[in-house]
């Protein structure tokens, strides 16, 4: 079933509309935002948490948790970063909330900064992301000028927001590295403990949140954690903005409810696979990172975190990429295995060392120059890099290439053999 668009929160996602403050009056945004504010921090993390919202970055761990690590009575000032970093291949619905509803989001940064008893947000927007992140300062001007923000604003809590471009690096998209760069420093991961929520930017508390997480907070606190919860599956509730992209009709970003079935949310709002469904051959949910779906687990699979995870994929940041019986899988895992290579930041051995390893071997297996005890090899050195890492991208690398090898295992070997077979066959004739 779709979702129904009185619950829909990002109604102006597709731009038809105005990004301007007063058109997201009109639209809903800062309707009674004071009533929120003046409820109190601790009302606004409850509220959250009982909706059951799960991080939309990828992790999908529950927000209110996470922003009840916050210390509650702290010296120290408390932060609020938002990671609008997405450099993730395939995923493109942070932009659009910056491009086309900002005003929604900057909305949510206050909530959840009082909420944290933060009086300052840092916005990390991704270094390529030009025009989003100029209509996204637009915005906070507007929200400066009408005192919704800011010093002395109608609200009753001070609070300031800044806007700060990355350089285009995808590893500043992971969490404690995006607090590195912002901090001046080279954007590499921190060990953890100490969390953020303990010694975050500038050794201070700090909560680090999707755009999307943020976005969808007071549209929460205005209907309640009961109509959130009401929508989506157990565990997997609310709306979701998902991207669908690749062999399709019409790419697309849309807001569907969690747990819809992959295949009614191809062909409702990209037009279907190019082809028809019949022509599909696999599918990445979730962005580069996910391991990718063979269409003989995509008929009945429903978009959410618990399904995926129980096929040994993921739904990420839920960007799809849809792929018909034209691709080479191999040659797409490799590619997908280059840019994990590239952006390395080259801090662990295991990923730096082993993704340009991955990357070698796949590139000779595309061609067939391999052999059939290669493919445990890279299976098993996938297995030595995923959990090895200070951070999550020799995971993010290694997972695409683990999926590749137990649903296109046979393909793999075909191809091997096809190329032993003509080499020896020139051998003779030379012979």
């Amino acid at each position: 079933m779709a979702l129904a668009d009185k619950d829909r929160i990002f109604t102006n996602i597709y731009g038809f509309h105005s990004p301007g403050l007063d058109a997201a009056r009109k639209r809903g945004a800062w309707d009674g935002t004071k009533i929120l504010v003046d409820r109190g921090p601790d009302w606004i993390v409850s509220e959250v948490a009982a909706s059951g919202l799960r991080g939309r970055g990828g992790a999908g761990f529950p927000t209110g948790l996470k922003w009840s690590f916050m210390p509650k009575n702290d010296p120290r000032p408390s932060y609020l970063v938002v990671n609008a970093d997405e450099s993730e291949p395939g995923s493109c619905k942070d932009r659009e909330i910056l491009r086309h509803d900002p005003h929604i989001f900057i909305e949510g940064c206050l909530v959840a900064s009082f909420a944290m008893k933060a009086h300052t947000c840092y916005v990390y927007v991704r270094g390529e992301f030009i025009r989003e992140r100029e209509a996204l300062q637009r915005a906070i001007d507007e929200a400066y000028a009408a005192k919704l923000i800011g010093q002395n604003n109608v609200h009753g809590w001070d609070f300031d927001i800044f806007v700060h471009h990355g350089a285009g690096a995808y590893i500043c998209g992971e969490e404690t590295a995006l607090l590195e760069s912002l901090e001046g420093k080279k954007g590499q991961p921190r060990m953890k403990p100490p969390f953020p929520a303990g010694s975050g930017l500038y050794g201070c508390p700090t909560t680090v949140n999707n755009v999307e997480s943020i976005a969808v907070t007071p549209a929460i606190l205005r209907r309640g954690p009961a109509w959130f919860a009401g929508i989506g599956k157990p565990n997997n509730t609310g709306t979701k903005l998902f991207q669908i992209s690749g062999h399709v009709a019409q790419p697309c970003v849309v807001e569907e409810e969690m747990g819809i079935p992959l295949r009614e949310l191809v062909e409702r709002h990209a037009g279907g696979v190019r082809g028809g469904w019949d022509n599909l051959l696999a599918v990445i949910p979730g962005g580069s990172s996910m391991p990718m779906i063979p269409v003989d687990q995509c008929q009945d699979l429903t978009m959410d975190f618990d399904s995926l995870s129980k096929l040994k994929s993921g739904l990420g940041t839920a960007a799809i990429v849809v792929m018909d019986k034209t691709t080479d899988p191999i040659k797409a895992i490799a590619r997908i295995a280059y840019f994990y290579k590239h952006e390395s930041c080259g801090q662990c051995t295991p990923c730096r060392e082993g993704t340009g390893w991955m990357w070698r071997v796949l590139e000779r297996m595309v061609e067939g120059r391999s052999t059939r005890a290669e493919i445990d090899r890279l299976f098993d050195v996938s297995k030595q890099i995923e959990g090895h890492t200070i951070c999550a991208l020799g995971d993010a690398a290694a997972w695409p290439v683990q999926g590749l090898i137990r649903n296109f295992r046979p393909l793999i070997e075909a191809r091997i053999d096809a190329y032993t077979a003509k080499a020896a066959s020139a051998r003779h004739a030379a012979e």
